[in-house]
């Protein structure tokens, strides 16, 4: 697990849509070696996941249409729906449109259609947004979970004390990459200084975990 943290405009969210090949590249991306550009769009679905800030949906889709979506690279053959459904919290809300959610719920959804993909690397960008407290530590230990069993993530993030949950933290500032590794090594007081322009201070603060 990566997060990716920096300011606002620092390119955390450029850089994932470039890596999920949603934005031109000038250089070259290579994912096991092999050149991003080059690998069919369908073998690219079941390669990689994205899952974008936005919470927005246009049209009135039951919410297991949505999440079967995740399976389009597959042949739409279903798998990982009914996983995915529980692993969010949202087997409850399956037959009804997603417009009619709120925004933390549509967020659920859309991740259960990232994790239904079953693709190797998961690029999430934002994704405990609009989230409450215990959703969001789902996610995480989701995300955890994910990891243990093989998967790479790379997950933008704003709250700094997350990013101490992540195996390395990659840090960004004005579009260039200032530090990358574990949490604890990187984010040190003279660099968070540097980059965010604020004071920090070791202190015990609050800690949540699930139960």
């Amino acid at each position: 697990m990566v997060a990716v943290v920096g300011p606002n405009g620092a390119g955390k969210s450029t850089l994932l849509q470039v890596l999920a090949g949603l934005l031109q590249a000038r250089g070259r991306i290579r994912w096991q070696g092999r050149d991003l550009a080059r690998i069919p769009f369908l073998v690219r679905g079941r390669t990689l996941s994205w899952l974008g800030q936005e919470s927005h949906a246009d049209f009135a889709f039951p919410v297991r249409e949505v999440v079967a979506q995740g399976r389009h690279a597959w042949g739409d053959d279903g798998h990982g729906v009914e996983a995915a459904l529980d692993a969010l919290d949202i087997r409850h809300l399956e037959a009804r449109p997603i417009t009619e959610l709120s925004g933390g719920e549509r967020r659920r959804v859309f991740l259960a259609r990232a994790l239904a993909t079953g693709a190797p690397l998961q690029l999430w960008d934002e994704p405990a947004a609009n989230l409450d407290v215990r959703h969001a530590l789902e996610v995480l230990r989701l995300g955890r979970d994910l990891a243990d069993a093989g998967s790479t993530l790379l997950v933008s993030l704003h709250d700094l004390r997350t990013a101490f949950r992540f195996d390395d933290v990659m840090v960004l500032d004005q579009g260039r990459m200032v530090g990358f590794g574990p949490p604890e090594a990187i984010l040190t007081p003279e660099l968070i200084g540097s980059v965010f322009r604020v004071k920090a201070s070791p202190a015990q603060g609050l800690a949540l975990e699930l139960p």
